[in-house]
């Protein structure tokens, strides 16, 4: 489906999740992401607690713990942005700013950026304002790729490939405007393995009834066209892609993005900008098919880590809901940790592990 098209029918979307059911002579099993994660964790963390973590911040923000039940470890957070009658020009031309980007992220950094006059709203002309986002490149453009190198079974030439096609992963799943719109991650859902079972399951529940556990919020930034739409023509990004042998050979991609999403009511009637963050940290794997039933050019679902703010608390519609100046006021904050949501100098484990009840906590900005 091209982008801004229409969703694919159930018949058809039946088969898909349907197909492949055999495997080529010799190969493993279908790929587990909870084998995976499980023995990455065994490696990486002897005796240390587990990673599925779930974190919430609207003007609020919500924390808690446990495994996804499509096996993968997963850490949850709800973001707020816009939705309606956009076309792609409209998510990544300019940013109103005239602010200077700054250099693209290719390490962690040491601290949070400074403050950016956060004492000044934002507005329908500078939708950034009072954010360290007024910086952040456009779209993909924010999302540092690193050099390619032969790894594992890949040739040099193929794991370039592998990263290029890991951020149209990400833009299809947080940047699509059909998808931001609400409509199904159709071209996303296309560049994972099928012949996961469990992320089978996970997408087929996602979409009919979205729960705590089947949210497609955990990988899919989705919006209510008749609730927001957007603030500007941007949103902005900032994160890094980095790789290494895997499993059997395999090429593990982690990526790690944080993108920014102002909005407004899309009843209109007045011009107050509210900002959406979500952190979304996904592991995938690109398999050498040798060894791992996997269809060419898709890859298998490791993990994925979610940390939102102004997208929702405890609600699971499957949208993201923003909250504007009115709601926040009405709702008070549970007492959690207050949470900065554009530090990124904290690993997405530790600002995880930060949170070991459940709840909504407060952001620090917006």
């Amino acid at each position: 489906m091209g982008k801004g098209g229409a969703s694919i029918p159930d018949e058809e979307w039946e088969r898909f999740l349907k197909e492949a059911e055999a495997g080529g002579a010799g190969a493993p099993e279908e790929p587990s992401a909870r084998a995976r994660m499980v023995a990455q964790r065994l490696r990486e963390e002897p005796g240390g607690p587990p990673e599925g973590w779930r974190t919430y911040t609207p003007a609020r923000q919500r924390k808690g713990k446990g495994w996804a039940a499509l096996g993968l470890a997963a850490a949850v957070a709800v973001v707020v942005v816009a939705v309606g009658p956009w076309g792609i020009a409209d998510w990544f031309d300019g940013d109103g700013t005239g602010a200077t980007p700054l250099a693209a992220e290719s390490e962690r950094p040491t601290g949070p950026p400074a403050g950016e006059g956060t004492d000044r709203p934002p507005t329908l002309d500078e939708p950034f304002r009072g954010s360290p986002a007024a910086r952040w490149s456009d779209g993909t453009a924010g999302i540092h790729l690193p050099e390619a190198r032969a790894t594992g079974w890949m040739s040099r030439a193929e794991v370039a490939r592998a990263l290029e096609k890991t951020r149209d992963f990400l833009a299809a799943s947080a940047l699509d405007p059909a998808v931001l719109r609400g409509e199904r991650p159709d071209e996303a859902m296309a560049l994972i393995n099928p012949h996961q079972s469990d992320v089978r399951d996970y997408l087929k529940k996602a979409f009919r009834a979205p729960d705590r556990e089947n949210d497609p919020l955990l990988l899919f930034s989705r919006f209510r066209s008749s609730d927001v739409r957007p603030a500007g023509d941007v949103v902005k990004t900032r994160g890094r892609v980095t790789f290494q042998e895997g499993e059997r050979g395999a090429v593990q991609v982690s990526t790690d993005v944080t993108y920014v999403y102002p909005v407004v009511r899309a009843a209109g009637g007045d011009d107050e900008v509210a900002r959406t963050i979500v952190r979304r940290e996904v592991v995938m794997s690109w398999d050498d098919p040798a060894k791992i039933v996997i269809e060419p050019g898709t890859f298998s679902l490791v993990s994925y880590k979610v940390d939102t703010t102004n997208g929702g608390c405890d609600t699971y519609t499957g949208y993201l809901t923003p909250a504007f100046l009115a709601e926040r006021a009405a709702t008070r904050p549970d007492g959690g940790a207050e949470v900065d949501p554009y530090d990124r100098s904290t690993s997405m484990e530790e600002r995880m592990r930060e949170s070991e009840d459940e709840g909504c906590g407060t952001a620090s900005r917006s």
